[in-house]
């Protein structure tokens, strides 16, 4: 017999590295997120009650689906008594092999609940809700806190989402071959949304939040380790590399630095060596897409080891390719920026005037607060007061507008 406090930290160890596995295979098995979180926690507390008198079982992943999907029978066929229908599914339930021996075989029920937690029919903060909250795991208010939500109305995406999955007949599967390009974008996506809310929150008092990020950055790694796809290497490398400069971008007293001002001894060396490693593996793939591009011009900026030594020519290079595969004003405006590095201010100033004539950035703060600075460096300070002003009234993040204030009073 083992000791209660033994076992019950094992019993937690257990549930924090495997219990969206178990539960991801417990969603195939019973084809119900609610039963499926309903069994997880029911075979759980049975590991409470019967490991310390009959020891942890030598595979307990297996015990718990195992226990789970029993649990779960259980409870269907109590509920017939109320609805007859139910009795063919706890059959068919209690007919279907389990098949959780072969660590492939999870790993693809995991794949398979990402796909389905991202897909294309649901609305895309559904998308982000339901990942966070089924595939990691993280708790509603904490989803909620992070995006600054409140927690019933997180709560009611969430229910919505799997109602519209059950409703739906949306399948628990990885796409065919020939849907997964699209459907795998679209994971992508969802992914990246996390990173980016986490690396430069949207709103609120704190630059980052190193929870989403990390969060973000271990889904990357799950993805790439079930679907090695070159874009999969290339998002995951754009992450480590933008995540490697946390440390460097805000002071202790929480204010923005800016990339050019960094201590880049701070910069993470180790996650920059990984993410180097893996901008090259997917470049060498010549599948180049929007994530590796990005990567590759995060890896140019994390091989200088000063801002005066960046290779700006080289960024520009990449992002004129980006500009050819995804045309979006935010890319236009970083080459803008990345032309005013390389050819001087006035150069950038002409591009970003244009962009900013199109009308697709008027009320995106970032580029106000670019055409600032490019004006308080050619000495036009009015041009720069009213840009200043401009991305003040846009900012919704406090670090961001003490940054603003600043720079605008340096100016006055």
């Amino acid at each position: 017999m083992n000791e209660p406090n033994q076992v019950q930290k094992q019993v937690d160890a257990v549930y924090r590295s495997e219990s969206r596995r178990v539960f991801a295979t417990l969603i195939r098995l019973l084809g119900d997120f609610e039963l499926a979180e309903e069994a997880l926690h029911e075979a759980f507390a049975v590991a409470i009650e019967q490991w310390p008198r009959d020891g942890t079982p030598a595979n307990p992943r297996a015990w718990l689906v195992s226990v789970g999907r029993f649990r779960a029978i259980d409870t269907i066929r109590r509920r017939t008594r109320f609805d007859a229908s139910l009795a063919e599914l706890a059959e068919r339930i209690n007919t279907a092999e389990p098949d959780v021996k072969a660590d492939e075989d999870v790993e693809d029920d995991r794949l398979r609940l990402i796909f389905t937690c991202c897909h294309p029919s649901l609305p895309q903060e559904a998308q982000v809700a339901l990942t966070l909250r089924e595939v990691c795991g993280l708790k509603t208010e904490e989803i909620a806190s992070a995006f600054l939500v409140a927690p019933p109305t997180l709560a009611q995406r969430i229910v919505r989402a799997k109602a519209k999955i059950r409703a739906a007949g949306i399948p628990y599967q990885v796409p065919s071959m020939e849907d997964l390009p699209d459907r795998l974008d679209t994971v992508l996506q969802v992914i990246y949304l996390v990173f980016n809310e986490g690396y430069a929150a949207s709103s609120g008092p704190s630059l980052t939040r190193a929870d989403l990020s990390g969060e973000a950055i271990r889904l990357g790694r799950l993805v790439m380790e079930l679907l090695p796809n070159p874009e999969v290497l290339g998002l995951l490398a754009l992450m480590l590399l933008q995540e490697s400069r946390r440390a460097a971008r805000t002071s202790p007293q929480g204010d923005l630095i800016l990339l050019a001002d960094q201590d880049r001894s701070l910069w993470n060396q180790a996650q920059i060596a990984e993410g180097r490693s893996l901008v090259e593996q997917a470049l060498s793939s010549q599948q180049v897409g929007p994530y590796s591009i990005q990567a590759a011009i995060a890896a140019v900026h994390s091989s200088a080891p000063t801002p005066a030594a960046t290779d700006w020519a080289q960024i520009v290079g990449l992002y004129s390719l980006l500009v050819q595969i995804e045309p979006s004003p935010v890319v236009q405006l970083n080459r803008a920026v990345a032309v005013a590095m390389r050819d001087g201010p006035q150069a950038g100033l002409q591009l970003l005037d244009q962009i900013l004539a199109e009308g697709g950035l008027a009320d995106y703060h970032l580029a106000h607060a670019a055409r600032a600075d490019l004006c308080r460096r050619l000495g036009e300070t009015a041009e720069a007061k009213a840009s200043y002003q401009r991305a003040l009234e846009l900012v919704k993040q406090e670090p961001e507008r003490r940054f603003l204030e600043g720079r605008l009073r340096e100016l006055v």
